[in-house]
């Protein structure tokens, strides 16, 4: 049986600024089933972090929740005290962040770092937490664990860094486990190495994750659903299967189109025209309506509902609708639809 361990119904944040209040996040749904991923892609700016920090109760100062729930099994987090916040960080909810040399002390040795969770949340002796910790760093891939417990931060280099702050996340054993942009300081081999762990650590403590990243590509073997955010708002969300091969919304297109590939090599790649939309005063209809080659009239002046393309896939586009014209993609958004309509097609023959 499936068992869902997170709901975020109808999010709103807004943030007060001296120029006005801005509508970082508007009107978000999503769910998160147990031993799930899901990866939240799009630009900086669209609210990615804005979305997970608020399911972390680590929001600035100046951030209002004016509507929305987030239910972690069953309970409403946004109705938590600090102090039950602190329960829930770093114990049923941690976090990896972007940048492991700001995000550990740079006074503290690593093992310290590691055990200090399992003092808070475990209860354990300091002495059991880093027996504790020496296990989690071997668990996370560190050579030579029982050398390097004492070491500093700026001993290590960055992916040994990212292991570090990986093995504090997991020192709680969360049942969810937020992952915003982990890999983007790292080259392409330690990206690849760190992706693997967290695949790995996942199926075998059973948690759920949300990872989140500018780079579709990134997540492309990893997780199980895609949501794709514009200006504070989903406006896709499906099976990473469905996205990455039948992607519906224009923004997505764009998304794909401007990912590196083995026939775009030496090449030039394609790019999203304009920049997202000021967040102070947002437009009326599609969000997108300003950067899309294919808006309609209507795209300016009304918001579109999301139109289902499976049950398991929605975009957020007037294209959908069934008075719209039929809009040519690019050669690589075809492609992949035909890629999709062979991997339907096979599925449908193996279910004979």
């Amino acid at each position: 049986m499936v068992e869902t361990i997170l709901e975020v119904k109808n999010l709103h944040v807004n943030f007060k600024t001296y120029a006005g209040q801005v509508k970082a996040i508007r009107a978000v749904n999503f769910t998160l089933e147990k031993g799930e991923t899901l990866a939240i892609v799009g630009e900086s700016g669209s609210g990615k972090s804005v979305t997970t920090k608020t399911l972390m109760g680590l929001n600035a100062a100046n951030a209002e929740i004016p509507e929305g729930e987030l239910l972690f099994k069953g309970k409403d987090l946004l109705k938590n005290t600090e102090a039950e916040w602190q329960k829930v960080r770093g114990n049923e909810i941690s976090m990896i962040f972007q940048d492991p040399m700001t995000s550990l002390d740079p006074t503290m040795r690593i093992g310290n770092q590691i055990a200090e969770p399992l003092m808070k949340h475990k209860g354990l002796t300091k002495k059991e937490a880093l027996a504790r910790a020496l296990e989690l760093m071997k668990a996370v891939g560190i050579p030579e664990a029982e050398s390097h417990i004492n070491d500093y931060p700026h001993q290590w280099s960055g992916g040994m860094r990212q292991r570090a702050v990986i093995a504090i996340a997991l020192a709680g054993d969360p049942e969810l486990l937020i992952a915003d942009e982990p890999t983007t300081a790292l080259d392409v081999t330690i990206q690849a190495q760190i992706m693997h762990l967290m695949a790995e650590l996942q199926h075998k403590i059973k948690s759920s994750i949300i990872f989140i990243t500018h780079d579709l590509g990134v997540v492309a073997g990893f997780a199980h659903k895609v949501a794709v955010m514009y200006a504070g708002e989903i406006v896709e969300y499906g099976t990473v299967e469905e996205v990455f091969y039948n992607p519906q919304h224009p923004y997505t297109w764009g998304l794909l189109d401007s990912m590196p590939t083995v026939e775009t090599a030496g090449g030039r790649l394609a790019s999203i025209p304009g920049t997202p939309p000021d967040l102070l005063n947002p437009p009326a209809g599609d969000a997108f309506a300003a950067r899309n080659h294919f808006a309609l009239d209507i795209d300016f002046e009304e918001e579109p509902p999301f139109f289902e393309v499976s049950p398991s896939h929605f975009a957020k586009t007037w294209l959908l609708d069934e008075r719209a014209p039929k809009v040519e993609p690019s050669e690589n958004i075809k492609k992949r639809w035909a890629r999709w309509e062979e991997m339907t097609a096979a599925k449908g023959e193996s279910d004979k």
